[in-house]
C-alpha cells in the first residue's frame, strides 16, 4: 500500500481543511497533504483524483450487527464488510443481541470478535437488564468496559421513572443516552405509519405523535436531572425535530440522527405491501421528509446514521403484518445522502462530511481522524458524482433487504483506509 492521489478534494472540517491537491498513503500512514506535488519515489502508484473526495472515515453510530445470537442474519464479519463496501471505518452496534449487551462479558465477546478490523466497532449497551425495562444495567462496569453509550434500542424504555433513573445513575460519569423513541401503548401490532396510505392499504397505523410524546418526556427528564446528555435515535417526525430544535435553543446537551430512508422514502413506498418498505420508525409522510431536510440543512439534526437492520429473504417474504421491521442501509447511505442531499443542496459537502463522520463521533465523545502527515489514515474516499444502480447482490452484507434494489444513485463509496489496512468498495 503505496498510493499517492493528484488532484483530489481534501475536505476535513474539523481542520477547516478543504483543498485539492496531494494524498499520499504509505503502509497506512499519511506521508504527505496538501497542494504542492510530493517528490515521490517511483515505486508509489499515482492515482488520479480528479472526480473524488477525500475525507476523514466516515462513522455510522446506530448499526445492528446482530451477533451474537441472530448470526442467521448479519454477522460481525458481514456487518464489518458490509460497513467497509460502503465507505465506512466505524460503527456502533446495537444491544438488542441475544443475549442483550448488558454485560462485560458480551462486551467483551464483540471486542474480541471484532479485533484487527479495518472497521472500527464500538459498543451501544442496554439501559435496562435483558431490555426488559424493569432494573438498570451496570451502566458504570459497562462504562469502564468501553461501552459509548446506553439504549434499550429495539424498543423504548417506556417507564418515565426508569428513563429519570438512568439519567440520575449516570450522571457521575456523564454518559450519552439514547432512545428508540415510541410510545408503545399507541403503536401495539403497528404495521406502518398511520395516515392515508395506512387507511388505503387496510393495515395498523403507528402515529407519528407516539414518537413525539417520548422526544418530549426525555428532553424534559435529561432538563430535570441535570441537563443530562441524550441522543434521539433515527428521528421520522416533524415533530420530533422541533422538539429538539426548542430543546438546543434553550441550552440542552440533546442531539439527533436520521436515518437515509426517512430523508429520501414516504409511506407511499408501502403501496403493493412492500415488505421491504417496513420498519420502524415507519415511512411517514412528505411533510416529514422535508422536515428531515430543513433540520439537517439547520443543524437540528447532527447525524447521518444508517439503522442498518438485516432480515433474512425469508423472513421479510411474508405478510406485511408478520414481517420484521427494518432494512439494511450501510452500502447505500453514501449513494442516498449524496443524491438527496448534496446535489439537491440541501447540505454543501463539509456539512455532508460533518454528518457522516464528524459529528458521530462529536457525539460520542470520541477522537476525530486528522488528515495531516504522520497521522494513521483513517479515510474514506468517494466520488459525490457517480451514477450507479443498486444491485444488492453485490452487498457484502449477509442480508438483502433493502427498498432501493434498481435505485439510481449519484455518489457512490470507491475506498477506505484505517488501522493500516485498505479496502476497495465493490458497488
Amino acid at each position: 500500500m503505496n498510493v499517492c492521489y493528484e488532484n483530489i478534494r481534501i475536505v476535513s472540517p474539523v481542520q477547516q481543511l478543504h483543498i485539492t491537491g496531494y494524498l499520499w498513503i504509505k503502509n497506512g500512514i499519511i506521508e504527505y497533504v496538501g497542494e504542492q506535488r510530493p517528490d515521490v519515489p517511483n515505486d508509489v502508484e499515482i492515482l488520479k483524483g480528479n472526480d473524488l473526495v477525500a475525507a476523514p472515515g466516515f462513522f455510522d453510530m446506530h448499526v445492528h450487527l446482530r451477533e451474537p445470537g441472530q448470526t442467521h442474519k448479519e454477522t460481525i464479519e458481514t456487518g464489518t464488510d458490509s460497513a467497509a463496501n460502503g465507505g465506512f471505518t466505524g460503527v456502533v452496534c446495537m444491544p438488542n443481541t441475544e443475549p442483550a449487551i448488558d454485560s462485560i462479558q458480551t462486551l467483551e465477546f464483540i471486542k474480541n470478535r471484532s479485533a484487527n478490523n479495518i472497521v472500527n466497532v464500538h459498543c451501544c449497551a442496554t439501559i435496562t437488564k435483558a431490555r426488559k425495562g424493569d432494573e438498570l444495567a451496570n451502566m458504570l462496569s459497562m462504562v469502564e468496559a468501553g461501552a459509548v453509550m446506553f439504549s434499550d434500542d429495539g424498543g423504548c424504555v417506556e417507564s418515565a421513572d426508569m428513563m429519570r433513573r438512568a439519567f440520575d445513575y449516570t450522571s457521575p460519569f456523564d454518559a450519552l443516552l439514547t432512545q428508540h423513541c415510541e410510545e408503545h401503548s399507541m403503536t401495539k401490532n403497528f404495521a406502518m405509519h398511520e395516515g392515508s396510505v395506512s387507511a388505503d392499504l387496510g393495515l395498523k397505523g403507528y402515529p407519528s405523535v407516539a414518537e413525539d410524546i417520548i422526544v418530549a418526556r426525555d428532553i424534559l427528564l435529561a432538563e430535570y436531572c441535570g441537563n443530562r446528555r441524550y441522543h434521539a435515535a433515527h428521528l421520522s417526525t416533524k415533530g420530533s425535530v422541533r422538539l429538539i430544535a426548542d430543546a438546543k435553543k434553550r441550552g440542552q446537551r440533546v442531539s439527533g440522527e436520521v436515518a437515509p430512508h426517512h430523508f429520501i422514502l414516504t409511506d407511499e413506498a408501502v403501496r403493493g405491501y412492500n415488505t421491504n418498505a417496513k420498519m420502524n420508525p415507519p415511512l411517514r409522510t412528505q411533510a416529514d421528509v422535508e422536515a428531515m431536510w430543513q433540520a439537517l440543512s439547520d443543524d437540528v439534526i447532527d447525524v447521518i446514521a444508517t439503522d442498518h437492520a438485516p432480515h433474512t429473504f425469508e423472513e421479510k417474504m411474508v405478510e406485511f403484518d408478520n414481517a420484521p421491521n427494518g432494512i439494511v442501509g450501510l452500502e447505500t447511505a453514501i449513494g442516498v445522502a449524496c443524491t438527496q442531499l448534496l446535489h439537491r443542496n440541501v447540505v454543501s459537502l463539509d456539512k455532508l462530511i460533518e454528518k457522516m463522520s464528524v459529528n458521530p463521533r462529536k457525539v460520542l465523545n470520541l477522537p476525530q481522524p486528522l488528515l495531516q502527515q504522520g497521522a494513521i489514515a483513517n479515510i474514506t474516499i468517494f466520488n459525490p458524482d457517480a451514477e450507479w444502480s443498486v444491485i444488492p447482490e453485490r452487498f457484502l452484507t449477509k442480508s438483502k433487504n433493502t427498498p432501493f434494489t434498481e435505485y439510481q444513485f449519484k455518489g457512490k463509496p470507491v475506498r477506505v483506509f484505517n488501522n493500516l489496512k485498505m479496502v476497495d468498495c465493490m458497488l
